[in-house]
């Protein structure tokens, strides 16, 4: 039974010591789940990488500081945040011309000792649907963390934010404060700022890495939810953890879920790291980021608890149990090493097993990606020769997830699918959905292979081109100067896969 857990975001520097893991075993229920991305590896670096069948690459754009959060917008422009260097940016993915519409002064981004750049800065970015449609409704909502905390551990704050676009200087400006004092940490921070098709924004808050890594004493919040006295005081404390439903003025939306007798912005709980939202219809998917394994992707439903950190994937008692170091007895303090070498779970550390804990608002993912047999050796010596170990641990760390339709242009046999993003394994995961749109079909088939760490993806209206996001990082770890992983190409890029109509 696998009792500690870790990001699989992958904070690169700290998980190079949770590689170190030794022969753990993970159970889990394989009924129904393909293994199929287990062995699907990166490719060393400089090994020949195939192409997708049906697709050529071509590199729209380079020298991005992070690009985060990716909107294709009604100007054919792409929109994206640079989390780094905390830029708005449009660019034109015919020309590959890069225009910054507003640097985001009060946009703060931490950088740890060994390089590697945390998961804070500027993050979300969603657009009006009446942007330049001539209804005086020219905005473009962000989400940033500013400075505003209260501790050395949580310095800042998170805040959702509203901009009007100048169509004829092409930037930004009237800005408007929606929602501020938001959670915010250096891990977890999920941030996905979408609309949806009730005009209400959707915005995903991750659980700040609680109970992991540098936060491992910290309480996971992903449970709790606002008290009506913290809601009346603008305390969002317990938001950590959640997805929010918001009014386009960052009020509470009247049809919002009663949670535990109180009305919030909260519209599901129970959240990990979900780094990808999409609509389909009125259908909102999103995915999740795991420990070690069991990845996920739900369907999120008005009200839904989705388990963490008492459940991981399907609640069977089985892979995962839930070590609370923030509750251990006589203090947390002095069980970090233990943790970080991934012994066994001291003594006085709590531990509660998936089938001990229950929630008549419990929704189990529509499929994990991805879970494994009590037979799993993390430690596997492929793994431990190439320095790999993360990698060959069965998550994929989902960024990001479209919808790519079954009309127009569309590559042949790929209609009617989610597009997943993985930062570790370098690939692009396509789920097929069935004639409902609701239940993912088969196994999830990995395209796009390369070294990057892909951050977002966007979808052109006609199904021809599917952009893509990296990361400045490699997926094998940090691009450090004269290593292996500094020698993949495209760092900080959106790249086009454009279909040729050949695809199976």
């Amino acid at each position: 039974m696998k009792l500690n857990h870790c990001t699989s975001e992958n904070r690169l520097g700290e998980a190079r010591t949770f590689a170190r893991l030794g022969s753990l075993l993970l159970v889990a229920n394989l009924a129904g789940i393909s293994l199929t991305a287990m062995a699907d590896t990166p490719p060393a670096p400089g090994a020949p990488i195939p192409a997708t069948e049906g697709f050529e690459k071509r590199v729209v754009a380079t020298g991005l500081a992070n690009p985060h959060n990716m909107v294709l917008g009604p100007d054919g422009y792409l929109w994206l945040t640079e989390q780094v260097s905390r830029k708005i940016t449009r660019v034109n993915p015919k020309t590959g011309e890069v225009k910054v519409a507003l640097a985001v002064a009060d946009a703060v981004h931490s950088q740890a000792a060994n390089g590697h750049h945390e998961q804070d800065g500027l993050l979300g970015i969603a657009l009006h649907p009446q942007l330049l449609k001539g209804t005086g409704q020219d905005y473009v909502y962000v989400s940033l963390t500013y400075a505003g905390g209260d501790s050395e551990a949580f310095p800042n704050r998170t805040l959702i934010r509203r901009y009007t676009y100048d169509a004829k200087t092409n930037t930004l400006g009237e800005a408007t404060d929606l929602l501020k004092g938001l959670p915010s940490a250096r891990d977890h921070q999920s941030a996905r700022l979408l609309f949806g098709p009730d005009d209400k924004l959707y915005y995903s808050i991750g659980d700040q890495g609680a109970n992991q890594l540098s936060y491992l004493c910290e309480q996971n919040k992903a449970q709790m939810t606002p008290t009506a006295a913290q809601v009346s005081k603008s305390d969002w404390v317990h938001y950590a953890g959640k997805i929010l439903r918001l009014n386009l003025d960052g009020s509470v939306p009247d049809d919002n879920p009663v949670i535990n007798g109180v009305k919030s912005h909260v519209y599901a709980y129970g959240i990990r790291n979900v780094q990808g939202m999409v609509f389909v219809g009125d259908k909102l998917f999103a995915t999740e980021q795991g420990p070690n394994s069991d990845d996920e992707l739900n369907l999120i439903v008005k009200g839904g608890n989705y388990g963490w950190p008492y459940v991981a994937g399907v609640k069977d008692g089985q892979g995962y149990a839930y070590a609370n170091y923030s509750a251990a007895k006589g203090g947390c303090k002095g069980n970090e090493d233990q943790y970080q070498n991934g012994l066994k779970v001291p003594e006085g550390i709590p531990v509660q097993q998936e089938t001990q804990w229950s929630s008549t608002a419990f929704v189990e993912p529509l499929k994990t990606l991805f879970s494994v047999g009590n037979d799993y050796v993390y430690n596997q010596p492929a793994c431990k020769e190439n320095n790999l170990f993360y990698i060959c641990w069965p998550t994929i760390a989902p960024s990001s997830v479209t919808y790519y339709p079954a009309s127009g242009n569309a590559a042949k046999g790929w209609g009617n699918s989610l597009l997943i993003t993985s930062l570790k394994r370098g690939v692009v995961y396509r789920v097929q959905l069935d004639g409902s749109k609701t239940v993912p079909m088969g196994d999830a088939t990995p395209v796009f292979r390369s070294l990057n760490r892909y951050r977002d993806i966007a979808v052109d209206p006609s199904g021809e081109v599917i952009y893509v996001a990296t990361d400045i990082e490699s997926s094998l770890g940090t691009n450090d100067k004269g290593s292996a992983a500094a020698k993949f190409e495209n760092p900080g890029a959106i790249l086009a896969f454009r279909s040729t109509g050949k695809s199976r």
